[in-house]
């Protein structure tokens, strides 16, 4: 075999081997819902403009570069109780769930501060402002407080958070805060719901006692008004009209003589 020929071969290779090795490992697409990282590891570049957007296809060096996705779409994490004490010193467990995402644009900003994926900044970063939120709102409030005016709570951790998040490139959606009350005010909310519960049941027993006693006072009227009303209705003569339309013909008997009218008093 000639030179020619095998320079032929190994061209050959090259061109069906090599070549879309080589492109298939410089060459990456960035998904739809997702931003493109271009960072510069080596060169003069390296920690001034090391970092680029990229979308669509990309072309890099992966000896000199690399290339991150980093997901702008709607994300979800749900963190692991923690305590916070209350102004007065009162322990409560907060459970929270955030919903999030990266604002477009922000993705070479967030991984030049903290050179991290999103994953790990969802862990580490967004669960430390989480906490803080939630740590320096409940600094501000008593137990009662805090119970009496819940929704302005919530809202008062939830626009902390948002500012926070938002100053670091991201978008907070919606926090669940999953707050658990401590022991002794759980106990003390169900003994007040109770006294509520049985001030009722007992006001509705009163009002049923009190309907029956005027129904029975209004039966009572009535009745006495009826009886009034036939006493001052029986004279002697409509007794003796009332005995003439009842008769029956025959003669009655008052003690030994038929007497056909007695003397009504």
């Amino acid at each position: 075999m000639n030179q020619k020929k095998i320079r032929s071969i190994v061209l050959l290779v090259i061109v069906v081997v090599v070549i879309p090795v080589f492109c298939n490992l410089c060459c990456t697409r960035i998904d739809a819902g997702h931003e493109g990282i271009r960072v510069k590891q080596y060169g003069t570049d390296k920690g001034v403009q090391d970092i680029s957007l990229v979308t669509g296809r990309v072309w890099y060096n992966p000896l000199t570069e690399s290339v991150y996705e980093f997901p702008i779409f709607v994300q979800t994490a749900d963190y692991n109780p923690f305590t916070v004490n209350a102004k007065d010193g009162s322990v409560f467990t907060v459970d929270p769930t955030i919903t999030f995402r990266v604002l477009p644009g922000k993705s070479p900003e967030i991984f030049k501060k903290y050179r991290k994926g999103i994953d790990e900044i969802t862990k580490t970063t967004l669960y430390n402002y989480v906490r803080d939120a939630f740590r320096i709102q409940f600094n501000k409030y008593t137990t009662d407080s805090m119970i009496s005016s819940r929704e302005g709570f919530e809202n008062a951790v939830q626009i902390q958070l948002s500012e926070s998040m938002k100053r670091e490139g991201f978008d907070l959606e919606q926090l669940t805060s999953g707050i658990e009350y401590p022991e002794t005010i759980t106990q003390a909310i169900d003994a007040k719901n109770r006294a509520v519960q049985q001030a009722m049941q007992v006001e509705n027993e009163l009002r049923v006692t009190e309907a029956n006693a005027k129904k029975l006072i209004i039966q009572a009227e009535a009745e006495a008004k009826a009886n009034s009303l036939r006493q001052q209705s029986l004279t002697p003569l409509l007794i003796q009209q009332q005995f003439i339309e009842k008769w029956d013909g025959k003669t009655p008997l008052y003690g030994s003589s038929p007497t056909f009218f007695k003397n009504v008093q």
